[in-house]
Protein backbone atom coordinates (compact mmCIF):
# COMPACT_ATOMS: atom_id res chain seq x y z
CA UNK A 1 0.00 0.00 0.00
CA UNK A 2 1.21 3.50 -0.83
CA UNK A 3 0.05 6.27 1.51
CA UNK A 4 -0.57 9.63 -0.12
CA UNK A 5 0.26 11.54 3.06
CA UNK A 6 3.36 13.59 3.76
CA UNK A 7 6.45 11.72 4.98
CA UNK A 8 6.88 14.37 7.70
CA UNK A 9 3.90 12.99 9.63
CA UNK A 10 4.76 12.37 13.32
CA UNK A 11 2.82 9.09 13.23
CA UNK A 12 4.12 5.84 11.83
CA UNK A 13 1.70 4.24 9.41
CA UNK A 14 0.27 0.96 10.69
CA UNK A 15 -1.68 -1.13 8.16
CA UNK A 16 -4.98 -2.56 9.43
CA UNK A 17 -6.14 -5.06 6.78
CA UNK A 18 -9.54 -6.73 7.07
CA UNK A 19 -9.23 -10.50 6.79
CA UNK A 20 -10.44 -12.12 3.57
CA UNK A 21 -11.04 -15.40 5.37
CA UNK A 22 -14.52 -14.36 6.51
CA UNK A 23 -15.91 -14.73 2.98
CA UNK A 24 -15.80 -17.97 1.03
CA UNK A 25 -15.69 -17.27 -2.73
CA UNK A 26 -16.54 -20.33 -4.81
CA UNK A 27 -14.36 -21.06 -7.86
CA UNK A 28 -17.46 -20.83 -10.08
CA UNK A 29 -21.05 -19.56 -9.92
CA UNK A 30 -24.15 -20.26 -11.99
CA UNK A 31 -27.17 -18.15 -12.86
CA UNK A 32 -29.91 -17.99 -10.19
CA UNK A 33 -33.20 -18.98 -11.84
CA UNK A 34 -36.35 -20.26 -10.12
CA UNK A 35 -34.60 -20.66 -6.78
CA UNK A 36 -31.69 -22.75 -8.12
CA UNK A 37 -28.22 -22.07 -9.50
CA UNK A 38 -27.86 -23.26 -13.09
CA UNK A 39 -25.38 -23.12 -15.96
CA UNK A 40 -26.02 -20.78 -18.86
CA UNK A 41 -27.96 -22.42 -21.70
CA UNK A 42 -25.02 -22.02 -24.09
CA UNK A 43 -22.42 -22.87 -21.43
CA UNK A 44 -20.68 -19.49 -21.65
CA UNK A 45 -18.75 -18.13 -18.65
CA UNK A 46 -16.69 -15.05 -17.80
CA UNK A 47 -14.18 -14.18 -15.09
CA UNK A 48 -14.57 -11.50 -12.43
CA UNK A 49 -11.36 -9.91 -11.13
CA UNK A 50 -10.30 -7.88 -8.09
CA UNK A 51 -9.58 -4.34 -9.37
CA UNK A 52 -6.93 -3.76 -6.69
CA UNK A 53 -4.78 -6.75 -7.71
CA UNK A 54 -6.16 -8.01 -11.06
CA UNK A 55 -6.53 -11.40 -9.37
CA UNK A 56 -9.28 -13.64 -10.79
CA UNK A 57 -11.85 -14.08 -8.02
CA UNK A 58 -14.23 -16.51 -9.69
CA UNK A 59 -15.72 -17.80 -12.94
CA UNK A 60 -19.36 -16.86 -13.50
CA UNK A 61 -21.99 -18.19 -15.87
CA UNK A 62 -22.83 -15.66 -18.60
CA UNK A 63 -26.54 -15.25 -19.30
CA UNK A 64 -27.84 -15.14 -22.85
CA UNK A 65 -31.24 -14.69 -24.48
CA UNK A 66 -32.38 -18.25 -23.65
CA UNK A 67 -31.54 -17.69 -19.98
CA UNK A 68 -33.51 -14.44 -19.93
CA UNK A 69 -36.47 -16.40 -21.32
CA UNK A 70 -36.16 -19.02 -18.55
CA UNK A 71 -35.85 -16.40 -15.82
CA UNK A 72 -38.80 -14.30 -17.01
CA UNK A 73 -40.93 -17.45 -17.25
CA UNK A 74 -39.99 -18.37 -13.66
CA UNK A 75 -40.77 -14.84 -12.44
CA UNK A 76 -44.14 -14.84 -14.25
CA UNK A 77 -45.10 -18.15 -12.68
CA UNK A 78 -44.07 -16.96 -9.20
CA UNK A 79 -45.97 -13.69 -9.64
CA UNK A 80 -49.35 -15.43 -9.38
CA UNK A 81 -48.70 -16.61 -5.82
CA UNK A 82 -46.39 -13.80 -4.62
CA UNK A 83 -48.77 -10.99 -5.62
CA UNK A 84 -51.66 -12.84 -3.94
CA UNK A 85 -49.89 -12.91 -0.56
CA UNK A 86 -51.14 -10.36 1.98
CA UNK A 87 -48.72 -7.46 2.46
CA UNK A 88 -48.04 -8.62 6.01
CA UNK A 89 -46.71 -11.94 4.65
CA UNK A 90 -44.53 -10.30 2.00
CA UNK A 91 -43.18 -8.01 4.73
CA UNK A 92 -42.02 -11.01 6.77
CA UNK A 93 -39.75 -12.14 3.93
CA UNK A 94 -38.32 -8.63 3.50
CA UNK A 95 -37.68 -8.29 7.25
CA UNK A 96 -35.95 -11.68 7.17
CA UNK A 97 -33.75 -10.62 4.24
CA UNK A 98 -32.84 -7.38 6.05
CA UNK A 99 -31.86 -9.23 9.22
CA UNK A 100 -29.75 -11.79 7.32
CA UNK A 101 -27.95 -8.94 5.52
CA UNK A 102 -27.17 -7.39 8.91
CA UNK A 103 -25.96 -10.70 10.30
CA UNK A 104 -23.72 -11.34 7.28
CA UNK A 105 -22.74 -7.71 6.66
CA UNK A 106 -19.03 -8.17 7.40
CA UNK A 107 -18.91 -11.05 4.92
CA UNK A 108 -20.74 -8.96 2.32
CA UNK A 109 -18.56 -5.88 2.92
CA UNK A 110 -15.36 -7.86 2.28
CA UNK A 111 -16.85 -9.48 -0.83
CA UNK A 112 -18.02 -6.13 -2.23
CA UNK A 113 -14.60 -4.52 -1.60
CA UNK A 114 -12.79 -7.41 -3.29
CA UNK A 115 -15.03 -7.40 -6.38
CA UNK A 116 -15.56 -3.63 -6.70
CA UNK A 117 -12.29 -2.09 -5.39
CA UNK A 118 -13.86 0.46 -3.02
CA UNK A 119 -12.42 0.85 0.51
CA UNK A 120 -13.67 -1.54 3.19
CA UNK A 121 -14.64 1.35 5.45
CA UNK A 122 -17.11 2.49 2.76
CA UNK A 123 -18.69 -0.93 2.19
CA UNK A 124 -18.73 -1.58 5.94
CA UNK A 125 -19.99 1.83 7.15
CA UNK A 126 -22.04 3.15 4.21
CA UNK A 127 -23.11 0.50 1.71
CA UNK A 128 -24.15 -2.37 3.98
CA UNK A 129 -26.10 -0.36 6.59
CA UNK A 130 -28.02 1.31 3.74
CA UNK A 131 -28.72 -2.03 2.03
CA UNK A 132 -30.30 -3.45 5.19
CA UNK A 133 -32.13 -0.17 5.86
CA UNK A 134 -33.81 -0.26 2.42
CA UNK A 135 -35.17 -3.76 3.01
CA UNK A 136 -36.38 -2.80 6.51
CA UNK A 137 -38.01 0.37 5.17
CA UNK A 138 -39.89 -1.28 2.30
CA UNK A 139 -40.88 -4.21 4.50
CA UNK A 140 -42.75 -1.61 6.53
CA UNK A 141 -44.61 -0.40 3.43
CA UNK A 142 -45.73 -3.83 2.19
CA UNK A 143 -49.03 -3.87 4.14
CA UNK A 144 -49.72 -0.12 3.86
CA UNK A 145 -49.89 0.44 0.11
CA UNK A 146 -53.49 1.67 0.25
CA UNK A 147 -52.22 4.49 2.51
CA UNK A 148 -49.37 5.50 0.20
CA UNK A 149 -51.52 8.08 -1.57
CA UNK A 150 -51.53 6.29 -4.93
CA UNK A 151 -54.90 4.54 -4.59
CA UNK A 152 -58.33 5.84 -5.54
CA UNK A 153 -59.74 8.35 -3.03
CA UNK A 154 -63.35 7.68 -1.98
CA UNK A 155 -66.05 10.33 -1.63
CA UNK A 156 -65.56 10.45 2.15
CA UNK A 157 -61.90 11.38 1.64
CA UNK A 158 -60.39 8.01 2.56
CA UNK A 159 -58.08 6.00 0.34
CA UNK A 160 -59.71 3.34 -1.78
CA UNK A 161 -58.42 -0.14 -2.66
CA UNK A 162 -54.67 -0.68 -2.66
CA UNK A 163 -52.95 -0.15 -6.02
CA UNK A 164 -51.92 -3.37 -7.77
CA UNK A 165 -48.45 -4.71 -8.65
CA UNK A 166 -47.38 -4.57 -12.30
CA UNK A 167 -45.98 -8.10 -12.77
CA UNK A 168 -42.39 -8.95 -13.70
CA UNK A 169 -39.74 -6.26 -13.15
CA UNK A 170 -36.60 -6.38 -15.31
CA UNK A 171 -33.81 -4.58 -13.48
CA UNK A 172 -30.31 -3.70 -14.73
CA UNK A 173 -27.80 -2.32 -12.21
CA UNK A 174 -24.28 -0.82 -12.43
CA UNK A 175 -20.94 -1.73 -10.87
CA UNK A 176 -20.32 1.29 -8.63
CA UNK A 177 -22.71 0.28 -5.80
CA UNK A 178 -23.56 -3.32 -6.73
CA UNK A 179 -25.39 -4.39 -3.57
CA UNK A 180 -26.93 -1.00 -2.77
CA UNK A 181 -28.36 -0.65 -6.29
CA UNK A 182 -29.75 -4.17 -5.94
CA UNK A 183 -31.50 -3.13 -2.70
CA UNK A 184 -32.85 0.07 -4.28
CA UNK A 185 -34.42 -2.03 -7.04
CA UNK A 186 -35.48 -5.30 -5.40
CA UNK A 187 -36.86 -4.06 -2.05
CA UNK A 188 -39.69 -1.86 -3.44
CA UNK A 189 -40.45 -4.38 -6.20
CA UNK A 190 -41.02 -7.20 -3.72
CA UNK A 191 -42.86 -5.01 -1.20
CA UNK A 192 -45.41 -4.06 -3.87
CA UNK A 193 -45.97 -7.69 -4.96
CA UNK A 194 -43.88 -7.82 -8.14
CA UNK A 195 -41.32 -10.49 -9.03
CA UNK A 196 -37.84 -9.68 -10.30
CA UNK A 197 -35.25 -10.60 -12.91
CA UNK A 198 -32.08 -8.66 -12.13
CA UNK A 199 -28.93 -8.34 -14.24
CA UNK A 200 -25.88 -7.20 -12.25
CA UNK A 201 -22.89 -5.57 -13.95
CA UNK A 202 -20.38 -7.97 -15.50
CA UNK A 203 -17.48 -6.56 -13.45
CA UNK A 204 -19.27 -6.96 -10.07
CA UNK A 205 -21.56 -10.01 -10.07
CA UNK A 206 -20.49 -11.61 -6.78
CA UNK A 207 -22.54 -9.71 -4.19
CA UNK A 208 -25.72 -10.21 -6.27
CA UNK A 209 -25.03 -13.97 -6.38
CA UNK A 210 -24.39 -13.87 -2.63
CA UNK A 211 -27.78 -12.14 -2.30
CA UNK A 212 -29.35 -15.08 -4.14
CA UNK A 213 -28.12 -17.26 -1.28
CA UNK A 214 -29.61 -14.76 1.20
CA UNK A 215 -32.98 -15.16 -0.56
CA UNK A 216 -32.76 -18.94 -0.15
CA UNK A 217 -31.75 -18.57 3.48
CA UNK A 218 -34.80 -16.32 4.04
CA UNK A 219 -37.07 -18.95 2.46
CA UNK A 220 -38.17 -16.62 -0.34
CA UNK A 221 -40.45 -18.59 -2.71
CA UNK A 222 -38.77 -19.85 -5.88
CA UNK A 223 -38.87 -17.54 -8.87
CA UNK A 224 -39.62 -14.35 -6.93
CA UNK A 225 -36.03 -13.16 -7.42
CA UNK A 226 -33.89 -14.32 -10.36
CA UNK A 227 -30.33 -13.11 -10.96
CA UNK A 228 -28.62 -13.22 -14.35
CA UNK A 229 -24.95 -12.16 -14.45
CA UNK A 230 -23.94 -11.22 -17.96
CA UNK A 231 -22.99 -8.54 -20.44
CA UNK A 232 -24.97 -5.88 -22.27
CA UNK A 233 -26.65 -8.39 -24.58
CA UNK A 234 -28.37 -10.03 -21.60
CA UNK A 235 -29.53 -6.65 -20.33
CA UNK A 236 -30.86 -5.73 -23.77
CA UNK A 237 -32.75 -9.03 -24.04
CA UNK A 238 -34.29 -8.48 -20.60
CA UNK A 239 -35.39 -4.92 -21.42
CA UNK A 240 -36.92 -6.03 -24.75
CA UNK A 241 -38.67 -9.15 -23.38
CA UNK A 242 -42.42 -8.87 -24.12
CA UNK A 243 -43.43 -10.39 -20.76
CA UNK A 244 -41.54 -7.82 -18.65
CA UNK A 245 -43.92 -5.17 -17.26
CA UNK A 246 -41.46 -2.78 -15.61
CA UNK A 247 -37.89 -1.81 -16.51
CA UNK A 248 -35.57 -0.14 -13.99
CA UNK A 249 -32.09 0.88 -15.07
CA UNK A 250 -29.20 2.65 -13.38
CA UNK A 251 -26.18 3.35 -15.54
CA UNK A 252 -24.87 5.53 -18.34
CA UNK A 253 -26.96 8.09 -20.19
CA UNK A 254 -26.09 6.51 -23.56
CA UNK A 255 -27.47 3.09 -22.53
CA UNK A 256 -30.46 4.80 -20.88
CA UNK A 257 -31.37 6.45 -24.18
CA UNK A 258 -31.15 3.08 -25.94
CA UNK A 259 -33.45 1.52 -23.33
CA UNK A 260 -35.94 4.38 -23.73
CA UNK A 261 -36.03 3.71 -27.49
CA UNK A 262 -36.57 -0.02 -26.90
CA UNK A 263 -39.43 0.52 -24.45
CA UNK A 264 -41.12 3.30 -26.45
CA UNK A 265 -44.49 2.21 -27.80
CA UNK A 266 -44.88 -0.64 -25.33
CA UNK A 267 -46.94 -0.63 -22.12
CA UNK A 268 -43.85 -1.13 -19.94
CA UNK A 269 -43.24 1.24 -17.06
CA UNK A 270 -39.74 2.69 -17.07
CA UNK A 271 -37.47 4.45 -14.58
CA UNK A 272 -33.97 5.61 -15.51
CA UNK A 273 -31.26 6.84 -13.15
CA UNK A 274 -28.42 7.97 -15.38
CA UNK A 275 -25.31 10.15 -15.35
CA UNK A 276 -24.58 13.36 -13.52
CA UNK A 277 -22.22 16.30 -13.27
CA UNK A 278 -23.15 17.60 -9.83
CA UNK A 279 -22.25 21.13 -8.75
CA UNK A 280 -20.95 21.75 -5.22
CA UNK A 281 -21.46 25.49 -4.56
CA UNK A 282 -19.39 27.15 -1.80
CA UNK A 283 -20.35 30.70 -0.76
CA UNK A 284 -17.99 33.10 1.02
CA UNK A 285 -19.71 32.64 4.40
CA UNK A 286 -19.47 28.83 4.33
CA UNK A 287 -17.78 27.02 7.25
CA UNK A 288 -14.50 26.36 5.44
CA UNK A 289 -13.27 23.21 7.19
CA UNK A 290 -16.69 21.62 6.96
CA UNK A 291 -16.94 22.56 3.28
CA UNK A 292 -13.53 21.00 2.54
CA UNK A 293 -14.67 17.72 4.12
CA UNK A 294 -17.89 17.87 2.08
CA UNK A 295 -15.98 18.54 -1.14
CA UNK A 296 -13.66 15.57 -0.47
CA UNK A 297 -16.63 13.32 0.33
CA UNK A 298 -18.52 14.64 -2.69
CA UNK A 299 -15.90 13.72 -5.29
CA UNK A 300 -13.50 11.16 -3.75
CA UNK A 301 -16.06 8.87 -2.08
CA UNK A 302 -15.96 5.58 -4.04
CA UNK A 303 -13.13 7.07 -6.17
CA UNK A 304 -15.62 9.51 -7.70
CA UNK A 305 -17.45 6.59 -9.32
CA UNK A 306 -20.78 8.00 -8.17
CA UNK A 307 -23.49 9.30 -10.50
CA UNK A 308 -24.31 12.11 -8.05
CA UNK A 309 -20.66 13.01 -7.32
CA UNK A 310 -19.91 16.68 -6.75
CA UNK A 311 -17.51 16.76 -9.68
CA UNK A 312 -17.85 20.52 -10.35
CA UNK A 313 -16.75 22.77 -7.48
CA UNK A 314 -18.15 26.31 -7.78
CA UNK A 315 -16.33 28.62 -5.35
CA UNK A 316 -17.17 32.26 -4.66
CA UNK A 317 -14.27 34.27 -6.06
CA UNK A 318 -13.34 36.02 -2.81
CA UNK A 319 -12.50 32.74 -1.01
CA UNK A 320 -11.11 30.78 -3.96
CA UNK A 321 -7.44 30.87 -2.92
CA UNK A 322 -8.10 30.16 0.76
CA UNK A 323 -10.40 27.25 0.02
CA UNK A 324 -8.07 25.75 -2.57
CA UNK A 325 -5.10 25.87 -0.20
CA UNK A 326 -7.14 24.10 2.48
CA UNK A 327 -8.42 21.54 -0.01
CA UNK A 328 -4.93 20.73 -1.29
CA UNK A 329 -3.66 20.31 2.28
CA UNK A 330 -6.52 17.90 2.96
CA UNK A 331 -5.79 15.85 -0.17
CA UNK A 332 -2.21 15.26 0.96
CA UNK A 333 -3.60 13.35 3.98
CA UNK A 334 -5.76 10.92 1.97
CA UNK A 335 -4.44 7.37 1.81
CA UNK A 336 -4.59 5.49 -1.48
CA UNK A 337 -3.99 1.74 -1.57
CA UNK A 338 -5.24 -1.67 -0.45
CA UNK A 339 -9.05 -1.37 -0.29
CA UNK A 340 -9.17 -4.01 2.46
CA UNK A 341 -7.04 -1.80 4.74
CA UNK A 342 -9.36 0.05 7.14
CA UNK A 343 -7.17 3.18 6.83
CA UNK A 344 -7.63 3.46 3.06
CA UNK A 345 -9.53 6.50 1.73
CA UNK A 346 -9.05 5.99 -2.03
CA UNK A 347 -9.44 2.48 -3.43
CA UNK A 348 -9.02 1.03 -6.91
CA UNK A 349 -10.83 2.05 -10.08
CA UNK A 350 -13.35 -0.66 -10.96
CA UNK A 351 -11.90 -1.85 -14.29
CA UNK A 352 -9.18 -1.29 -16.87
CA UNK A 353 -11.83 0.12 -19.23
CA UNK A 354 -12.98 2.70 -16.67
CA UNK A 355 -9.40 3.65 -15.82
CA UNK A 356 -8.68 4.25 -19.51
CA UNK A 357 -11.73 6.55 -19.77
CA UNK A 358 -10.75 8.58 -16.69
CA UNK A 359 -7.16 8.88 -17.93
CA UNK A 360 -8.22 10.02 -21.40
CA UNK A 361 -10.60 12.70 -20.08
CA UNK A 362 -8.05 14.00 -17.55
CA UNK A 363 -5.39 14.18 -20.28
CA UNK A 364 -7.87 16.07 -22.47
CA UNK A 365 -8.51 18.56 -19.65
CA UNK A 366 -4.78 19.23 -19.42
CA UNK A 367 -4.46 19.53 -23.21
CA UNK A 368 -7.28 22.10 -23.26
CA UNK A 369 -5.33 24.33 -20.86
CA UNK A 370 -6.80 23.59 -17.41
CA UNK A 371 -4.19 23.36 -14.64
CA UNK A 372 -3.87 19.84 -13.22
CA UNK A 373 -2.77 19.04 -9.66
CA UNK A 374 -2.49 15.83 -7.63
CA UNK A 375 -0.85 15.20 -4.26
CA UNK A 376 2.35 13.20 -4.27
CA UNK A 377 1.08 9.68 -4.49
CA UNK A 378 2.84 6.43 -5.30
CA UNK A 379 0.41 4.13 -7.10
CA UNK A 380 0.50 0.34 -6.52
CA UNK A 381 2.22 -1.63 -9.28
CA UNK A 382 -0.74 -3.93 -9.99
CA UNK A 383 -4.42 -3.15 -10.25
CA UNK A 384 -6.28 -0.11 -11.60
CA UNK A 385 -5.40 3.16 -9.85
CA UNK A 386 -5.83 6.88 -10.40
CA UNK A 387 -4.53 9.57 -8.03
CA UNK A 388 -7.02 12.16 -6.69
CA UNK A 389 -6.87 15.08 -9.14
CA UNK A 390 -7.90 18.75 -9.18
CA UNK A 391 -8.31 20.97 -12.23
CA UNK A 392 -8.16 24.75 -11.74
CA UNK A 393 -8.45 27.51 -14.31
CA UNK A 394 -11.47 25.63 -15.67
CA UNK A 395 -14.10 27.32 -17.84
CA UNK A 396 -17.51 26.00 -18.79
CA UNK A 397 -16.14 25.20 -22.24
CA UNK A 398 -13.62 22.66 -20.89
CA UNK A 399 -14.43 18.98 -21.39
CA UNK A 400 -13.68 18.27 -17.70
CA UNK A 401 -16.45 20.73 -16.75
CA UNK A 402 -19.00 19.23 -19.17
CA UNK A 403 -18.48 15.47 -19.44
CA UNK A 404 -19.10 12.96 -16.68
CA UNK A 405 -15.64 11.54 -15.87
CA UNK A 406 -16.81 9.05 -13.21
CA UNK A 407 -13.51 9.11 -11.40
CA UNK A 408 -11.59 11.01 -8.67
CA UNK A 409 -11.31 14.20 -10.74
CA UNK A 410 -12.61 17.60 -9.54
CA UNK A 411 -13.05 20.66 -11.75
CA UNK A 412 -12.90 24.03 -9.92
CA UNK A 413 -14.77 27.06 -11.29
CA UNK A 414 -15.52 30.43 -9.68
CA UNK A 415 -18.55 32.73 -9.40
CA UNK A 416 -19.27 36.19 -7.99
CA UNK A 417 -23.03 36.28 -7.30
CA UNK A 418 -25.68 33.70 -6.34
CA UNK A 419 -27.34 34.15 -9.75
CA UNK A 420 -24.06 33.39 -11.52
CA UNK A 421 -23.61 30.28 -9.32
CA UNK A 422 -27.08 29.03 -10.25
CA UNK A 423 -26.54 29.74 -13.96
CA UNK A 424 -23.24 27.83 -13.97
CA UNK A 425 -24.63 24.96 -11.89
CA UNK A 426 -27.58 24.53 -14.28
CA UNK A 427 -25.38 24.83 -17.40
CA UNK A 428 -25.21 21.07 -17.94
CA UNK A 429 -27.27 18.43 -19.76
CA UNK A 430 -27.48 16.58 -16.43
CA UNK A 431 -29.58 17.30 -13.35
CA UNK A 432 -29.02 14.72 -10.63
CA UNK A 433 -27.43 16.41 -7.61
CA UNK A 434 -26.04 19.61 -6.15
CA UNK A 435 -24.61 20.90 -2.87
CA UNK A 436 -24.85 24.32 -1.25
CA UNK A 437 -22.44 25.57 1.45
CA UNK A 438 -23.44 28.70 3.36
CA UNK A 439 -24.43 29.76 6.88
CA UNK A 440 -27.58 31.53 5.62
CA UNK A 441 -30.70 29.34 5.63
CA UNK A 442 -32.52 31.84 3.41
CA UNK A 443 -29.76 31.57 0.78
CA UNK A 444 -29.89 27.76 0.89
CA UNK A 445 -33.64 27.80 0.20
CA UNK A 446 -33.44 30.51 -2.46
CA UNK A 447 -30.63 28.81 -4.39
CA UNK A 448 -31.97 25.26 -3.98
CA UNK A 449 -35.31 26.30 -5.51
CA UNK A 450 -33.52 27.49 -8.64
CA UNK A 451 -31.28 24.45 -9.15
CA UNK A 452 -32.45 21.88 -11.69
CA UNK A 453 -31.23 18.89 -9.70
CA UNK A 454 -33.17 16.00 -8.22
CA UNK A 455 -31.23 16.03 -4.94
CA UNK A 456 -29.85 19.19 -3.30
CA UNK A 457 -27.75 18.82 -0.15
CA UNK A 458 -27.14 21.77 2.17
CA UNK A 459 -23.88 21.89 4.16
CA UNK A 460 -23.33 18.20 3.48
CA UNK A 461 -22.97 15.88 0.48
CA UNK A 462 -23.62 12.25 -0.47
CA UNK A 463 -26.05 11.62 2.38
CA UNK A 464 -28.64 8.93 1.61
CA UNK A 465 -31.66 7.61 3.44
CA UNK A 466 -34.21 4.97 2.37
CA UNK A 467 -37.07 7.32 3.30
CA UNK A 468 -35.89 10.02 0.90
CA UNK A 469 -36.50 9.88 -2.88
CA UNK A 470 -33.56 10.00 -5.30
CA UNK A 471 -33.55 10.74 -9.03
CA UNK A 472 -32.82 13.35 -11.66
CA UNK A 473 -33.92 15.72 -14.39
CA UNK A 474 -32.90 16.06 -18.04
CA UNK A 475 -30.23 13.53 -19.12
CA UNK A 476 -29.94 12.24 -15.56
CA UNK A 477 -33.14 10.27 -16.12
CA UNK A 478 -36.65 10.24 -14.70
CA UNK A 479 -38.60 8.54 -11.94
CA UNK A 480 -37.62 8.31 -8.29
CA UNK A 481 -36.13 5.55 -6.17
CA UNK A 482 -36.35 5.48 -2.39
CA UNK A 483 -39.03 6.83 -0.10
CA UNK A 484 -42.77 6.57 -0.71
CA UNK A 485 -42.11 7.85 -4.24
CA UNK A 486 -40.07 4.71 -5.00
CA UNK A 487 -43.19 2.56 -4.63
CA UNK A 488 -45.13 4.23 -7.43
CA UNK A 489 -42.89 2.92 -10.22
CA UNK A 490 -43.84 -0.65 -9.23
CA UNK A 491 -47.59 -0.13 -8.93
CA UNK A 492 -50.54 0.21 -11.30
CA UNK A 493 -51.95 3.46 -9.97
Amino acid sequence: MAPASSSSSPFEYAPAPESRSIVDIAPSYGLFIDGEFAEAADGQVFKTVAPATEEVLSEVARAGEADVERAVRAARKAFATWSALPGTERAKYLFRIARIIQERSRELAVLETLDNGKPIKETRDADLPLVAAHFFYYAGWADKLEHAGFGRVTTDGHSGPAPKPLGVAGQVIPWNFPLLMLAWKIAPALATGNTVVLKPAETTPLSALFFADVCRQAGLPKGVVNILPGYGDAGAALVAHPDVNKVAFTGSTAVGKEIARTVAGTRKKLTLELGGKGANIVFDDAPLDQAVEGIVNGIFFNQGQVCCAGSRLLVQESIHDELLDALKRRLTTLRLGDPLDKNTDIGAINSAEQLARITALADQGEAEGAERWSPECELPSSGYWFAPTLFTGVTQAHTVARDEIFGPVLSVLTFRTPDEAVAKANNTPYGLSAGIWTEKGSRILAVANKLRAGVVWSNTFNKFDPTSPFGGYKESGFGREGGRHGLEAYLDV
